[in-house]
């Protein structure tokens, strides 16, 4: 609870310093507004001060030029000039003070005069005498506001009178607004012109307020919007019913219309899940269809009232606003979209052509020297993936929100996430790319990786798969294949003399080396996948203490079967020096014969053999 405190505290502090902020910047905003126009101000009171005194001699030179005789036209000519003066000087004046007021125009603030249903009829800009602009502007709302309870008010009300320096807009006794010079400049009208637009304005608004507030028209509005709510809600009665009928004939269909859904051989739904997935489908539309029906009544609901016609525009504006960016953006993309979908169609060519290549190598039509059919796939794959970056590259700047920050925010931080979340995958696709290159192994070739011997069943770029003669399948990371010793034991099989298969037999001295190596070729030549030419060959490999260590050598083609061979090398190895009387013995085993049967089965002796029998020897001492 305490918890759950301190984060409403935070939220509130965090807001209120947010509300703060701006209402701060706001503040300096008007600051510096209001020392603009204060600076503006100063300065039109001196012009304006001096305004007058020029209207004041501009009168007294027009009673001077009435009274002059017409005969006396020097003087008449002297007074002209001086009104001709005076007049220019006006026409300056007015031009500089438009020249200070378009230079404030886009950093002053203005205040709305606003109508009975809160719409802006005009704006002040300018002050008037001792009141600003803004207790120009609530002076002016306060009176409007009593205006709209006159019932005696007609088109006529207002009155438009002149005074010295402005156009005075009156009802009864009464000012509404002064309009002077300023307020024409500001808006860019003549004084007359301006007062007469806004006294026309402001009558209408009245009129206007008058009319749609009477009880008629409120009558009339309230029966409209009852007979929309009513029509309203026959619609949805019928949607819902209309969506409950749907739903049945969906159940009915089951297994009929409505059958498996399925993906080459995978049912991804059967008949009562389909029926499931489409009756929540009938759901959520009906749902989509009421909200929207209702989303459309409620704006003409509100628009018949005149206090809630703006709730209309603003619902309206939800769907249509969007609606308008979507389409003008599209529109303004088109150039852009023309743009990636030529560079995506030149790439996909390329890689089109590319491919073709890679077909006809692997397929034994095209030869380049030096370059292997096995290489084929991989260099392929490896060039599609540098043309697609490439594309990408040449596209990002024409797609939409590139440059926007938080766009590239995002595009760095995947690439960070990238960066230091793969160092390890990437480490094993380039060993990959590198095993690929080096040539060291293909698919079902026999290998010895570290520990691990087996036959390749898959090649990819982070992994190596193994399955060994006991048919377990090791995954071996391409990192660790890099740093191990391999041996390819398919690779001299398949492109040289074979491979040559050994194992060694120790026996002892007693048995002359001849006899042995005839034995043990004999084996050889008996076991079936060892090859002929080259023939089988017997190397002594040491003299140890006891025994002789013989190794028997033969090639093969076949050196997937490595398990099978052996195994069958060990019997005819057994087989023949059975058959050439040559006991296979432990290399430190030790007996006295006599007494002793040998240790070839019986099967390989003679019929007639009998054990030695013990044979002693007496010597006497002294003889």
């Amino acid at each position: 609870m305490k918890t759950f405190t301190l984060i409403i505290l935070f939220i509130g502090t965090l807001a209120g310093s947010m509300v703060q902020g701006q209402n701060d910047s706001i503040k300096q905003k008007d600051s510096i507004n209001t020392e603009l126009l204060k600076n503006y101000n100063l300065n039109l009171k001196e012009i304006d001060q001096e305004s007058s005194f020029d209207a004041k001699k501009k009168a007294e030179l027009e009673k001077q030029l009435s009274t002059v005789k017409e005969s006396d036209n020097l003087k008449k000519e002297a007074l002209l000039l001086q009104l001709q003066a005076l007049n220019d000087k006006e026409a300056n004046r007015i031009a500089d003070k438009k020249l200070r007021i378009d230079s404030l125009r886009s950093n002053a603030k203005s205040y709305p005069i606003l109508g009975f249903f809160d719409d802006t009829l005009f704006l002040i800009y300018s002050s008037r005498g001792s009141f600003s602009a803004f207790e120009r502007a609530n002076a002016v709302n306060t009176r409007l506001r009593k205006l709209g309870d006159d019932f005696t008010f007609n088109e006529n009300t207002l009155k438009i009178v002149e005074n010295e320096s402005a156009y005075d807009i009156i009802y009864g006794e009464n000012i509404l607004i002064s309009i002077s010079e300023n307020d024409a400049i500001w808006s860019n009208e003549n004084t007359k012109e301006l007062a007469k637009l806004i006294k026309n304005t402001l009558t209408k608004e009245i009129l206007r307020y008058k009319d749609e507030t009477s009880l008629m028209t409120l009558a009339k509005e309230i029966g409209l919007a009852l007979l929309v709510i009513s029509f309203l809600v026959l619609l949805l009665i019928y949607c819902v019913k209309l969506f409950k009928w749907t739903a049945k004939k969906i159940a009915l269909e089951e297994g009929k219309k409505i059958k498996e859904f399925k993906i080459k051989d995978y049912t991804l739904f059967d008949a009562k899940r389909l029926v499931s997935v489409i009756t929540v489908m009938n759901t959520l539309i009906k749902w989509l269809v009421i909200l929207l029906l209702t989303y459309i009544a409620l704006p003409i609901i509100f628009g018949f009232f005149p206090w809630t016609e703006n709730f209309a525009e603003t619902l309206f504006g939800y769907i249509f606003n969007p609606l308008k960016k979507i389409g003008s953006g599209l529109l303004h993309y088109l150039p852009n979209l023309f743009t990636v979908t030529v560079i995506f169609m030149v790439f996909k060519y390329a890689i089109k052509g590319i491919e073709f290549l890679k077909s006809e190598i692997e397929n034994g039509n095209l030869h380049i020297k030096g370059f292997y059919p096995d290489w084929a796939n991989p260099t392929f794959q490896l060039v599609k993936v540098v043309l697609f970056a490439f594309m990408f590259v040449l596209i990002f700047p024409y797609l939409p929100g590139s440059d926007s920050p938080v766009f590239r925010g995002v595009s760095v931080f995947l690439g960070f996430l990238l960066t230091f979340g793969s160092a390890g995958p990437l480490s094993n696709i380039v060993a990959g790319i590198v095993l690929t290159y080096m040539r060291l192994f293909k698919n079902g070739d026999r290998v010895k990786i570290g520990e691990v011997v087996g036959d390749v069943i898959e090649k990819s770029l982070l992994v190596t798969r193994i399955r060994t003669i006991k048919n377990e399948i090791i995954s071996i990371p391409n990192s660790n294949v890099m740093s191990s010793h391999t041996i390819n034991y398919s690779n001299e099989a398949d492109f040289g003399n074979g491979l040559i298969m050994h194992t060694t037999v120790t026996i002892g001295y007693d048995v002359p080396w001849q006899n042995m190596h005839k034995a043990l070729i004999e084996a050889a030549n008996r076991t079936n996948l060892f090859l002929k030419n080259p023939a089988p060959f017997v190397l002594q490999t040491s003299l140890d203490d006891f025994y002789v260590s013989y190794q028997i050598n033969a090639y093969t083609k076949h050196p997937n079967q490595q398990a099978n061979i052996y195994s069958e090398l060990h019997q005819n190895i057994q087989d023949s020096c059975n058959e050439a009387g040559i006991e296979i013995l432990s290399p430190h085993y030790r007996s006295a014969r006599d007494g002793n049967a040998t240790t070839i089965p019986s099967n390989y002796l003679d019929k007639n053999y009998q054990p030695p029998s013990f044979q002693f020897i007496i010597k006497q001492e002294g003889k």
